[in-house]
């Protein structure tokens, strides 16, 4: 066995760790997420865990729902860009939606950034769009992890994560049991591709059509950057408000695998979903992958969310009163399908 004998002392930054730029990351992190911070609070960002206190008053029997995601492969985008700071927002958002479905309200979000080389400005960029997207659900930032890792992440690379808790009232979880045969389906119109189906959109516009990120797509009225990287859309505001007036038998979140494989995760066993594929417009994105792609249209379906972020499911005699509730509130809102015996498949007619 070799070794050094020299008599030079090795670093921990001749490694590839910085240990100063990992502080100074840390400083902007705390300003950010303070901002974030309510009276439920008790503790600062840095501190080995996250102290919250809740305020569970007006709740009977109050039941914490979790979720953890990740941005997946739309980081590359970043990288690309050098566009960091709606990535932050995308992961929130997303995991909002996660357990909106249930009808639970956020509370904290904790995050974790694994990164090749700790800049703190790209850092910065990333938990201002964290601490945005937070703020705008009444929810706290309360911690995280920022790892640098040299030996597991390329040059100017990163992954980003974060995991979410809310609470809802037992009595009004929502989780599908309670879907009828003869119950309508609501889509809500998505941002664009949210945070899901890039592997595949990324080797169709930057591969196979040859594209730069800033290059000017004539149909989508911008470049393929903007279209690519539109922000996640947050349903929250807009589903809370309507669960104060409506019944909502469930929802479905429609992530990876698109609808087939979201709104099954809610249908009873008994029933399934009849989705119209001509019932709301595919978004221009869409088009063009399938063009540049020569992809199949239906297979598309199970890899993008083609233009429906969010599925309600409702009472049939509720469905107009509801549809006509989002097109006065300056919603686009489309009847896209209807329950029926089954057992718990969603097909595309």
């Amino acid at each position: 066995m070799s070794k050094d004998i020299s008599g030079k002392k090795m670093t921990y930054a001749e490694a590839g760790v910085d240990v100063r730029a990992n502080d100074e990351a840390v400083a902007r992190i705390k300003s950010l997420a303070r901002q974030t911070f309510g009276p439920q609070v008790l503790s600062e960002i840095g501190s080995f865990g996250g102290f919250y206190r809740p305020d569970f008053s007006g709740l009977k029997s109050p039941v914490l729902v979790s979720s953890t995601d990740s941005v997946g492969t739309k980081v590359k985008l970043a990288f690309m860009t050098g566009r960091h700071n709606t990535i932050g927002e995308d992961l929130v958002n997303h995991c909002v939606n996660d357990i909106l479905v249930h009808g639970a309200r956020p509370l904290f979000f904790l995050d974790y950034i694994g990164i090749h080389k700790l800049e703190p400005a790209v850092v910065a960029e990333m938990v201002s769009g964290l601490a945005h997207a937070c703020r705008s659900v009444g929810m706290a930032l309360i911690g995280g992890e920022t790892a640098e890792m040299p030996d597991l992440y390329y040059p100017g690379e990163y992954d980003l994560a974060g995991c979410i808790v809310g609470v809802v009232e037992e009595s009004k979880i929502i989780n599908g049991s309670t879907i009828v045969e003869g119950d309508i389906c609501i889509g809500l119109p998505s941002t664009g591709l949210h945070t899901n189906g890039y592997t595949l959109a990324r080797k169709v516009v930057f591969e196979k059509a040859g594209l730069q990120p800033d290059a000017v797509v004539p149909e989508l009225n911008g470049t393929i950057a903007d279209a690519l990287m539109a922000v996640h859309r947050c349903y929250a505001p807009l589903v809370f408000g309507l669960l104060e007036k409506y019944t909502v038998h469930g929802m479905a979140h429609i992530t990876g695998g698109g609808i087939p494989g979201n709104l099954n995760r809610i249908l009873p066993k008994h029933l399934d979903a009849e989705i119209g594929k001509g019932t709301w417009p595919i978004l221009p994105i869409f088009e063009y992958l399938e063009t540049a792609g020569n992809l199949d249209r239906l297979d598309m379906y199970s890899a993008f969310n083609m233009g429906i972020g969010y599925i309600l499911v409702v009472p049939e005699k509720q469905a107009g009163e509801i549809l006509r509730h989002l097109a006065d509130s300056g919603e686009k809102a489309y009847r896209i399908g209807r329950i029926v015996g089954g057992r718990g498949v969603v097909s595309l007619v």
